[in-house]
C-alpha cells in the first residue's frame, strides 16, 4: 500500500519523481503529490486522485530541480483529500511516509501544545512536526534519529530539508525501502520497479536503519549512529519486464507471462535423469528434511491459497502433517510447536505485515523457517533461516496471477524433495513427476489458448451478481482463488467452497440463472462431482465446468464446458488457476473496472 519514490541527481527530478509515481500505481492509492528543491525552498503540488491530475497540476508550474519526493497515499488516517495527501511539511522539512504511527494522538497533543498548527488528518504530519522541532536544537540527521525513538509502529520515511538541498534521507521501520545506486545520481523508492528504467543497483534497508544520500554518494546508519556497510546488488529484472507491452493491461499481461515465470522457477531445480530435485535451492539438506516431523504453511491472500494446495501434495506425496493458516490468525495464536518443525511462509512481496509477524513468533519459538517469495532481498527473505525464490519477475497488476503459479510450483518441487528424502516415492514415480513438471510451461501455453472460449462465457455471463465456484480434494484451493480472482477485480460477490459442504448451505442460494463455476477432475471423485453438478441443475442453475474430462455425461450436464488437457493432479491445479484467472479479468474488463488498480486494494499489504 502507498507509493514513494524520491531522486537526487543531474536529471530533472521532478519528472523522475512523477514516472516513478505512475510505476507505482499498481500498489493502489487515492491521492498523490510531490515536493522539491528549488531556488533554495521547497515547493509541495499534491492532490486527491489519480496521477494524471497531479501531472496536469505539476505542468503548469516550475518543476526544475534535481532532488525532489514522492508519494501515492492509500488512505488510513483521514480521508481521501488534497490535504491527507503526501508529502507534509513543517517548516523547512518535507515527509512523504508509508505505514501506521500508532501513538501519533499523544504526540499531535503535545506537539499542539507547544504551538504547532495541523492541516491535515494523518498520523504522517506528526512526523514532519517532530522533525522540525528537534531540528531547532539538533541538525538534520540528528532530528530525524529523535524523531524515530519517538515513533511507535511501522514506517518508511524518506524526508527533504531545503536547508541541506544536497541530503535525501530514507528511514525504515517494518515497512519496505530501497535505495537505487548510480554514478552521479540517487533513487529511493518503496519498491524497485519505481526507478527500474534508470538503476538496477539497489540496497534493500534493514529496519533501524537510515540512509543518507547525494548525488555522489550514500551512508548507511541506525539510530544510534553506527555505520553499516552495505554494497548493491544487481537486479536481474529488466524495465521492459515492468511495461504493458502491448497488452490492454498488467493482469493480462501478466496471465500470459505464467509459463515463462514457472519455467524460470524451475529451472536448475530439479535432475531429471537423477530423478531428484536440487536441494542447494532450498538451502536445506536431504538429511535436514528426511528429519522434519510437521510443517506450518502460513501465508496471506491468494499465497494463502497456495499454501492449502501445498498440503495435499505434501502430505500426499511425503506423509508429513501439514497446518496451513492465515498469517493474521496465526500471529496471534499460542501454537504449541512440535519438534523438528518447518515454518514456511509465502509471500510474493517478502514485505507481508502479518506474514512478517508470522514468521518472527517461529523463530521466537526456535522453529527452523523457509521462506518462498518472489523479491530477492525482501525482509521476510533476510529474516528466514532458508529461501526459495521463484524468479517470477515483477507482479504489476494488484490481483496476484503468475506469483500464484509460481508458488504451487515451488511447494510441487519442495513435496518431491521432502518425498524423496523420507523415501516415500520410488525413482520411476520420482522421474515420472519431474517429467511431467518440465513439460508444464508448454502446457500451460495450450491451457491459455481457451482465452477465447473462456471471453465468450465473460460476455454472456459478466452481469450476474452472484457466483459460486465448487472443486474437491486439491483443487478445492483453485475454486477458493477463482472466486477471489472475480470479487478482487470485478466487485461481484463470490464465494469458494468444497463441493461435498454444498448441501450444507451454499445450495440455498442456487435458483434459475445462478452461475456455478465447477472444477471437476477425472479422479476417484469425479461421480460425486457429476451427482453435485445434476443437483445444481435440478434448481436451474447455470453450471460453467472446468475439467481435465472429456467424458460426455459431464459435457452435457453443463451449461458452459472448458476442457484443459492436464497432466497429474498435483500441476493440474496450474493449469485450471489459468481459465479461472482470464474469467475474473474478461468479466472486469467488461463491467468496465479498473483491473489492475480495484478500489480499496493494494499490492502489498504492509501494515496491519
Amino acid at each position: 500500500m502507498c507509493g514513494i519514490i524520491g531522486y537526487i541527481g543531474e536529471r530533472n527530478a521532478v519528472e523522475v519523481v512523477l514516472e516513478g509515481l505512475k510505476r507505482l500505481e499498481y500498489r493502489g492509492y487515492d491521492s498523490a503529490g510531490i515536493a522539491y528543491i528549488c531556488n533554495s525552498s521547497i515547493n509541495t503540488v499534491k492532490c486527491k486522485g489519480k496521477i494524471r491530475n497531479l501531472e496536469a497540476l505539476v505542468n503548469s508550474q516550475i518543476n526544475s530541480g534535481q532532488v525532489a519526493i514522492g508519494h501515492t497515499r492509500w488512505a488510513t488516517h483521514g480521508k481521501p483529500s488534497d490535504e491527507n495527501a503526501h508529502p507534509h511539511i513543517s517548516g523547512s522539512i518535507a515527509v512523504v511516509h508509508n505505514g501506521i504511527i500508532e501513538n501519533y494522538v499523544e504526540l499531535k497533543k503535545e506537539l499542539v501544545s507547544e504551538g504547532y498548527k495541523f492541516i491535515s488528518e494523518t498520523d504522517t504530519e506528526v512526523i514532519a512536526h517532530l522533525i522540525d522541532k528537534y531540528k531547532k536544537k539538533y541538525s538534520f540527521i540528528e532530528a530525524i534519529k529523535q524523531t524515530c525513538r519517538r515513533l511507535k509502529g511501522s514506517y518508511a520515511l524518506v524526508v527533504l530539508d531545503e536547508q541541506e538541498p544536497d541530503k535525501l534521507v530514507g528511514v525504515r521501520m517494518e515497512s519496505p525501502i530501497v535505495v537505487g545506486v548510480n554514478e552521479g545520481e540517487k533513487f529511493i523508492a518503496s519498491d524497485v520497479p519505481a526507478f527500474l528504467n534508470y538503476c538496477r543497483n539497489v540496497i534493500f534497508l534493514d529496519d533501524g536503519e537510515i540512509v543518507i544520500l547525494t548525488k555522489d554518494s550514500y551512508e548507511i546508519i541506525d539510530l544510534n549512529g553506527k555505520k553499516h556497510k552495505k554494497e548493491p546488488i544487481l537486479i536481474t529484472w529488466t524495465a521492459s519486464m515492468a511495461e504493458k507491452s502491448g497488452y490492454k493491461h498488467f493482469m493480462l499481461k501478466e496471465i500470459y507471462e505464467q509459463p515463462r515465470a514457472v519455467g524460470d522457477t524451475i529451472k536448475g531445480r530439479v535432475l531429471v535423469e537423477e530423478a531428484d530435485i536440487v536441494y542447494e535451492e532450498f538451502g536445506l539438506t536431504s538429511d535436514e528434511l528426511k528429519s522434519i516431523k510437521k510443517i506450518y504453511l502460513v501465508a496471506c491472500g491468494t499465497s494463502y491459497h497456495a499454501c492449502l494446495v501445498g498440503k495435499y501434495m505434501i502430505e500426499d506425496l511425503a506423509g508429513v502433517s501439514v497446518e496451513t493458516e492465515i498469517a493474521s490468525e496465526f500471529r496471534y495464536r499460542k501454537i504449541p510447536f512440535e519438534k523438528n518443525s518447518l515454518f514456511l511462509a509465502i509471500s510474493q512481496s517478502g514485505e507481508t505485515a502479518d506474514t512478517l509477524a508470522a514468521l518472527k513468533y517461529a523463530k521466537e519459538n526456535k522453529v527452523k523457517t523457509l521462506s518462498i517469495c518472489n523479491v530477492l532481498g525482501s525482509r521476510i527473505t533476510r529474516e528466514s533461516d532458508y529461501v526459495f525464490y521463484t524468479h517470477s519477475g515483477p507482479e504489476i497488476g494488484v490481483a496476484s496471477t503468475k506469483a500464484f503459479t509460481s508458488q504451487i510450483v515451488a511447494l510441487y518441487i519442495f513435496a518431491l524433495g521432502l518425498a524423496i528424502s523420507k523415501e516415500k516415492i520410488n525413482k520411476n514415480k520420482v522421474r515420472l513427476l519431474i517429467t511431467h513438471l518440465m513439460e508444464l510451461p508448454k502446457k500451460m501455453e495450450e491451457a491459455l489458448r481457451s482465452d477465447r472460449p473462456v471471453y465468450q462465457i465473460a460476455k454472456e455471463i459478466y452481469k450476474k451478481p452472484n457466483f459460486l465456484y465448487l472443486a474437491r480434494g486439491i483443487n478445492y484451493p483453485i475454486a477458493l482463488e477463482g472466486a477471489l480472482k472475480l470479487k478482487e477485480i470485478s466487485y461481484i460477490h463470490a464465494e469458494g467452497y468444497a463441493a461435498g459442504e454444498m448441501k450444507h448451505g451454499p445450495i440455498a442460494l442456487v435458483e434459475d440463472g445462478f452461475p456455478v463455476v465447477f472444477i471437476v477432475s477425472e479422479d476417484s471423485l469425479f461421480e460425486k462431482a457429476i451427482a453435485n453438478i445434476e443437483e445444481i441443475k435440478s434448481r436451474d442453475g447455470l453450471v460453467i465446468t472446468l475439467t481435465n474430462s472429456r467424458k460426455a455425461i459431464l459435457k452435457n450436464l453443463s451449461d458452459y464446458f472448458i476442457y484443459i488437457k492436464g497432466l497429474n493432479k498435483y500441476l493440474n491445479t496450474v493449469l485450471f488457476t489459468l481459465p479461472l484467472q482470464l474469467l475474473a479479468y474478461y468479466i472486469a474488463d467488461l463491467r468496465g473496472c479498473d483491473v489492475d488498480q480495484p478500489r480499496n486494494l493494494a499490492k502489498s499489504v504492509t501494515v496491519e
